[in-house]
């Protein structure tokens, strides 16, 4: 370092050159001759709050050997900065981190930096390529889980003609369990379109080793996915969610309530309406009622003997919850197989449907408590992650920026080793 200075921006200015040392030519090896300087500004993390410049002098180099095609060249050194890079190694580095570990924006960081959104991402993004395309993030998993989100809310034209595609994307997710049993849940990937051929497609992409070593396979009642899983990871146990069935259940007390509130009165639930009064309560879990909470259920029921079925409906959800509430998984599964056999034959149709659609899932419900309690709950939780940035980044234009961002803060890469860390 040759000296720190602020300018007139407040920005601090370092300005750094390489001691002196021999220096072979690249291309023939033969030892070159010193030939001036040229001075290279760089953007560098900041610095006590304040950004940072770094000026480095390089030297030049002329190759001695007429014969030789380099004739002159610069000094170049990875560890300060990547040629024709306009950040340095550290900035790269600091940057990635600061999107990775702190939720920060792009245009947060640049303002940090004192430069261009521009300069930023195009500095960081061959970096996440290089991890992107690092095969061996794929190694190693044995629970695979899979779900859809919607990544823009515009127009669906094709890339190709101006647009930004499908709405959907399917993310795959790693849930495999550490050595202490605790799922770290890590973005493996985003694909576009909701469907089992995009998810079958990825799948296949893979190859025989990565399916083969898929144990468990996690998902939401999609049939598409269903069929991906079946085609292409035959021997993986299929795993219906938690949450979602215990939301089909609670989806299927609010249908019966509002059916029987438009029997009753012939409207809409109005704020007087016993049965619309409690509709909050009906969607929490009976363990988590309190005792004036219970009152109100008990008045609701007695109010009129036609609201006996909500009663029995909420009744019914209670239970299907109740099986993942259980001390053991075993005796969670002795009261799902009890709603297997007796939901189907309820005379409450809605009841009824649910009781069918969980048989029609039968190996899929059971195989929760067959696996110790898989679920896809680290996919709905990497799910929250992107939606977060997608809101701290106002919306993203680019697809492919958006899922190297997700793959980032998702925890599908390491960009560490290629940032000379």
């Amino acid at each position: 370092m040759i000296g720190v200075e602020r300018d007139d921006g407040g920005r601090l200015v370092i300005e750094v050159e390489s001691e002196s040392t021999l220096m072979g030519c690249p291309a023939c090896g033969v030892v070159a001759h010193g030939h001036g300087r040229v001075v290279v500004r760089l953007v560098d993390a900041p610095a006590m709050g304040r950004p940072v410049t770094i000026r480095w002098r390089k030297r030049r180099w002329v190759c001695p050997d007429a014969g030789c095609p380099v004739g002159t060249f610069v000094e170049q050194d990875e560890r300060i900065a990547a040629p024709r890079s306009s950040l340095t190694t550290r900035a790269c580095r600091w940057a990635i981190e600061q999107i990775r570990r702190e939720h920060a924006s792009v245009n947060g960081i640049r303002r940090q930096l004192g430069t261009g959104w521009r300069t930023v991402w195009e500095s960081i993004r061959p970096l996440l390529q290089v991890a992107d395309a690092d095969l061996a993030r794929f190694e190693g998993v044995v629970i695979l889980g899979v779900d859809e989100h919607v990544w823009h809310h515009v127009s669906t034209t094709p890339i190709e003609a101006g647009g930004r595609g499908p709405k959907e994307l399917t993310g795959m997710v790693d849930l495999t369990r550490d050595d202490q049993g605790r799922t770290r849940a890590r973005l493996l990937d985003l694909v576009p379109g909701r469907s089992g051929q995009a998810y079958k497609s990825w799948l296949t992409e893979r190859g025989q080793v990565f399916r083969n070593g898929i144990e468990i396979a996690t998902l939401d009642p999609f049939r598409g996915y269903k069929n991906a899983i079946d085609d292409e990871l035959e021997d993986a146990r299929s795993v219906l969610d938690a949450f979602h069935v215990v939301k089909l259940a609670t989806g299927v007390v609010d249908e019966v309530r509002r059916r029987v509130q438009q029997d009753i009165h012939g409207h809409r639930g109005r704020k007087d309406d016993p049965l619309y009064r409690i509709r909050n309560i009906l969607r929490a879990g009976a363990e988590n009622l309190t005792d004036r909470q219970r009152a109100r259920l008990e008045a609701t029921w007695a109010a009129d003997e036609r609201h006996v079925e909500v009663e029995v409906a909420w009744s019914c959800a209670q239970q299907l919850r109740s099986a993942y509430h259980q001390d053991s998984h075993a005796a969670g599964r002795t009261v799902a197989q009890k709603v297997l056999d007796s939901f189907s034959s309820c005379p409450i149709p809605e009841v009824a449907r649910l009781g069918r659609t969980l048989t029609q899932w039968r190996r899929e419900f059971l195989g929760y408590f067959d696996t110790d309690g898989a679920s896809n709950g680290g996919t709905e939780a990497i799910n929250g992650l992107i939606a977060l940035h997608r809101r701290i980044a106002r919306g993203f234009r680019n697809r492919d920026n958006y899922r190297l961002r997700m793959l980032l803060i998702g925890g599908g890469l390491d960009p560490s080793p290629h940032t000379h860390r």
